[in-house]
């Protein structure tokens, strides 16, 4: 009797967790968020969660099975939402990015269709700037290369390591001056650099000098942050050219999108010695990175980790589920993103 009583009470719980399952509301997940992957019990919990990403069919066959029932969709920069993706769902409405850059969605087809689209704000700033400034300290002072230098036991073979150089004084250009940009540029700033920038526009509230294109900004600097969105004007706008006017003892950090840099034209110029050094966060292939980078101690790479902080992912979480329910209950949503 009590085994009966067991298995009843089981299928009882199981039916009351699906119907509370179908109670929730429909959120389409492209992709897998790294937010997601920490909460996703939370998430869970509120929503309910249609997963192409670990279905047998395939992608497009998935969206028209639940195009009827998609009004709201979630997901990471990996996922590119195109036009073919945006027709095949004719019910949604709401798009919650988990980055800032929403250069994987089509912003033209989304105002087209009427489907707003959120993005993470300012949430990862301060994150992405403190890496930034980390990525190029450990370039400038060669501490990575330090570190392998002496766990290879060579400290007492080779003497005394080679000499890096001070951070303070350097003129550095930052391109790109959202909030991570001058988040940037407050941080290097306390550092005692000296900072100029480009940016779509001249920002009136912007104190630190205005270089109108990114030619002249690389001429007069020694150091170029790369903190812009990917778009049609700025893919592949760092390229020899602007490698060449930075000059022989420029550095380069990039924690904006991959594709911003014409790698092809940085390896040649890293293996000609045609600069200093670079930090990169982000690549143009992810995960692939070019096999020349990997043997050269002048380069620092992280696998596009910049913003990833417990606090942030946090942060993001709680914005999320803030802009979903908002959405779901007709309330106006944070970080909505208007450019297209």
């Amino acid at each position: 009797m009590q085994g009966a009583y067991a298995i009843n009470k089981l299928k009882q719980d199981s039916s009351h967790k699906e119907k509370m399952a179908d109670d929730l509301p429909n959120v389409l997940l492209l992709g897998t968020p790294s937010v997601f992957k920490a909460y996703e019990r939370e998430f869970s919990e509120k929503y309910h969660f249609l997963k192409p990403g670990e279905s047998s069919i395939p992608l497009h066959q998935f969206l028209s099975t639940h195009a009827g029932s998609v009004k709201a969709a979630f997901c990471s920069a990996s996922s590119r939402v195109t036009t073919d993706v945006l027709q095949s769902l004719p019910e949604l409405r709401f798009i919650m990015n988990s980055s800032v850059g929403v250069d994987h969605i089509d912003l033209h087809e989304c105002k087209r269709r009427g489907v707003k689209v959120a993005n993470a704000g300012p949430i990862f700033s301060e994150d992405v700037a403190d890496a930034a400034v980390g990525l190029l300290i450990d370039v400038l002072r060669r501490i990575s290369a330090a570190n392998r230098f002496v766990k290879a036991e060579l400290w007492h073979q080779n003497g005394d390591y080679q000499l890096g150089h001070k951070l303070g004084g350097k003129r550095v250009g930052i391109v790109g001056m959202g909030s991570i940009g001058l988040d940037v540029a407050k941080r290097l700033n306390a550092f005692g650099c000296i900072i100029s920038y480009t940016s779509r526009n001249e920002k009136p509230h912007v104190k630190f000098p205005f270089c109108p294109n990114i030619q002249e900004l690389a001429a007069k600097s020694e150091i170029l942050v790369i903190c812009c969105a990917l778009t049609d004007q700025t893919r592949h706008m760092i390229d020899k050219s602007v490698v060449l006017a930075l000059g022989r003892d420029g550095i380069i950090v990039n924690i904006a999108r991959g594709a911003i840099i014409n790698e092809k034209d940085l390896v040649e110029c890293l293996l000609q010695q045609e600069i200093a050094g670079v930090g990169l966060d982000v690549f143009e292939n992810e995960p692939d990175v070019p096999e020349e980078l990997l043997e050269l101690d002048n380069v620092v790479m992280t696998p596009h980790h910049a913003v990833m902080t417990d606090e942030s992912l946090r942060d993001v979480y709680e914005l999320v589920v803030r802009n979903l329910d908002a959405f779901f209950s007709n309330k106006p949503l944070m970080f909505e993103v208007t450019r297209v």
